[in-house]
């Protein structure tokens, strides 16, 4: 075994030992009553973990006591970068997933997280990704071994910088900047370099200077206390795509009761309302905090903004075909997405192609 087969090995053997032994110190579960481990990369108050919270007690109260929940925080459990191979693995039965931050076996549903220009809203975001994946099997295929509890949407980012403020797109131009895949190209294009790591990484690596600054929405200011890091936040308009964000193996699925799998199957709309609620709550609590704390937000000119959005397409485009090298149709998914997406902005509605989906709001 090579060296770099060994470190992506390394993190998953001491996930399963960890599982083994949070197992075998666990209080023994009481006849009738099914015992799930959650765990997320997130420590307990984060607002991704307060939406976990309140999905754990809406399971609990539904199942009369028959399912239990027991959360392992902070990533002791689960990584955000192995998440997917980890709960397949079993290391935990139910868990926070990121795959956009895999690098590998996820393509598509990598790439189509830039897709979403024009779904602003949380709920928009989410019913779009429905459309997508009930379109085309490729999303299907990638979550293998998996069953998604739910998806995740979120608040449109900016760019949030340590110590040199943006002004205007040009001032990229040399900056080491923390991004999703989806925007690595752009970024290149304005003559940044861009990086991409699990967002939990990013405070360390914005305290030590290894990066400039980070592409993110303002509820991390204080989520994540990137505002103890970082002084200047650039609000330029930045689309943000849903993905799979909670799962649980196939196996284990498939070994829980129908009564359990119906429970779960209806806790979906909970928790998915849990997040979109404690997302924008975290908008307007980090913004509030970043301000505080001597944060400096600046506004894109409607010239700039219009030059990204440009940039943006462009590159989305060109990121769509390259899928074409993993026999994926990325054109297919990326101009399903666009027309989704425009009917969205002239209707306010989510309107699906082939798959019929439609989510009507007022």
């Amino acid at each position: 075994m090579n060296l770099q087969r060994l470190a992506r090995c390394v993190p998953v053997a001491l996930s399963l030992a960890a599982a083994l032994l949070t197992a075998r110190c666990a209080p023994a579960t009481p006849a009738g009553v099914t015992t799930l481990l959650y765990a997320s990369p997130y420590d307990a108050n984060h607002p991704f973990s307060r939406a976990d919270r309140t999905w754990i007690g809406w399971v609990e109260r539904e199942s009369g006591g028959t399912i239990r929940i027991r959360a392992i925080w902070s990533g002791e459990l689960l990584s955000s970068d192995e998440s997917l191979v980890e709960l397949r693995h079993s290391v935990a039965d139910v868990g926070l997933i990121t795959p956009i931050y895999v690098k590998g076996g996820v393509h598509l549903i990598r790439i189509q997280s830039g897709f979403y220009a024009g779904a602003r809203t949380f709920e928009e975001q989410v019913a779009l990704y429905r459309c997508l994946a009930a379109d085309f099997p490729e999303f299907a295929r990638e979550l293998v071994g998996l069953h998604v509890l739910a998806i995740q949407g979120g608040s449109l980012p900016g760019v949030l910088t340590r110590t040199r403020p943006i002004l205007r797109l040009d001032d990229l131009k040399g900056l080491r900047i923390r991004a999703p895949t989806e925007l690595l190209g752009v970024l290149r294009d304005l003559g940044a370099a861009p990086v991409n790591m699990p967002m939990d990484e990013v405070y360390s690596a914005l305290a030590k200077g290894v990066i400039d600054g980070v592409v993110a929405p303002p509820d991390t200011l204080k989520a994540l206390r990137f505002a103890e890091v970082a002084k200047y936040f650039y609000t330029l308009a930045v689309p943000r795509g849903a993905y799979p964000a909670r799962a649980m193996s196939e196996r284990r699925w498939d070994a829980l009761s129908a009564r359990d799998r119906a429970i779960l199957q209806a806790s979906t709309p909970v928790w998915e309302a849990a997040m979109a609620r404690e997302t924008r709550a975290a908008v307007a609590a980090g913004e509030d905090f970043g301000r505080s704390h001597g944060v400096q937000f600046q506004a894109a000119s409607p010239e700039d903004q219009r030059r990204f959005d440009a940039l943006y397409q462009r590159d989305e485009e060109r990121n769509a075909r390259s899928l074409a090298r993993y026999g994926i149709d990325g054109v297919a998914v990326f101009d399903t997405a666009r027309r989704i997406a425009a009917g969205i902005e002239q209707t306010k509605s989510v309107v699906c192609g082939k798959s019929g989906y439609e989510e009507r709001r007022n």
